[in-house]
């Protein structure tokens, strides 16, 4: 990839606003070397327990990771999983606009034996405590979308993200001429339209355009991104496709296929979080699509060689491509 120190450059001086569903991952590291006597299952020796931003907050780590400043907006608990949230973010010098509300704090615990994940457990309340008035949101988040370069939408399903949120905050954003990009989740049905950048899965592209196919059918591409841009009208359309890399599109039309970088995957977790800070932080950085596909690419292929929810470093990702040209 060519002129990565004068992208880096630029992204050094960017500041984004990422609005989404926030919320803490917990890490159980631990060992099993029995069964229970009580069940079937294994036992657990706990050795250490880890704690970091995930959701929008993943993404927020990934943007700061890289470089640029971030401002998260979400909703946080009055709780222990709400105070260990704002420390993760404020350890990684980013700042958090909380809606308000009075439920528990998202959080996702992992148990990992021996770098593989035994089970996840959740602990969330029902999408509608996490929303918040339109209206409110606007005037929470009016001054951080005027002071950044880019808004970045981070879509889970847990209730942040509504039309309503999306069609105020992106007048905002269009108004003074920033880059919007948004990770969509399709089981929402979220109406948008006309942004910079959606960064949809190969399954959540196809829910996006309304196409159902029958079992071992291949991926009508060109069909999907015809479809996507009469939908959505979305400037750039990136389609991860896990082990197939990425479908770049923009009109409507395929520009083309980058093949993934990922040279070991150890873990997924996240790495959709990962493609989306880089893209959008390259795009808005002036990068082509192709150029920050690259960078996504590359990204993407540093985080899945770890374990847990994880971030990228320019260094890490400078040693990443040396070692690949």
């Amino acid at each position: 990839m060519k002129n990565l120190p004068a992208l880096f450059k630029k992204i050094s001086r960017l500041r984004v606003l990422v609005v989404g569903d926030l919320m803490l991952d917990r890490y159980i590291w631990g060992d099993a070397t029995r069964i229970s006597p009580e069940a079937p299952v294994p036992v657990i020796d706990i050795d250490r327990e880890t704690w970091t931003a995930g959701g929008a907050g993943n993404v927020a780590l990934n943007i700061a990771s890289l470089g640029a400043h971030c401002t998260v907006a979400g909703y946080i608990g009055n709780d222990d999983a709400g105070n260990r949230l704002r420390a993760a973010l404020n350890d990684n010098g980013i700042a958090a606009i909380a809606t308000p509300g009075t439920s528990q704090t998202i959080m996702k615990t992992r148990v990992m034996v021996q770098r593989q994940q035994l089970c996840r457990i959740d602990r969330e309340s029902p999408p509608s405590e996490y929303r918040v008035a339109a209206a409110q949101a606007e005037s929470l988040l009016a001054k951080a979308v005027k002071a950044c370069d880019a808004v970045v939408f981070s879509d889970y399903a847990k209730g942040l993200i509504t039309d309503e949120l999306v069609a105020r905050v992106t007048k905002l954003a269009r108004a003074a001429g920033k880059f919007v990009a948004l990770d969509p989740k399709p089981k929402r049905q979220l109406a948008f339209h006309g942004l910079d950048l959606i960064t949809p899965n190969k399954r959540e592209s196809l829910q996006l355009a309304g196409i159902e196919l029958p079992p071992h059918t291949p991926y009508p591409a060109a069909r999907v991104c015809a479809r996507l841009h009469e939908l959505y009208a979305t400037k750039h359309l990136v389609i991860t496709l896990g082990e197939e890399g990425m479908l770049l599109s923009s009109g409507g039309k395929i520009l083309k296929t980058i093949p993934t970088a990922a040279r070991a995957v150890y873990d997924v977790s996240g790495a959709g979080d990962t493609a989306l800070a880089a893209l959008a932080l390259a795009l808005a950085a002036g990068a082509s699509l192709e150029t920050a596909a690259h960078f996504a690419n590359a990204a993407a292929g540093v985080v899945v060689a770890k374990v847990g929810t994880a971030t990228v470093t320019p260094a890490e990702l400078k040693a990443y491509v040396a070692h690949e040209s």
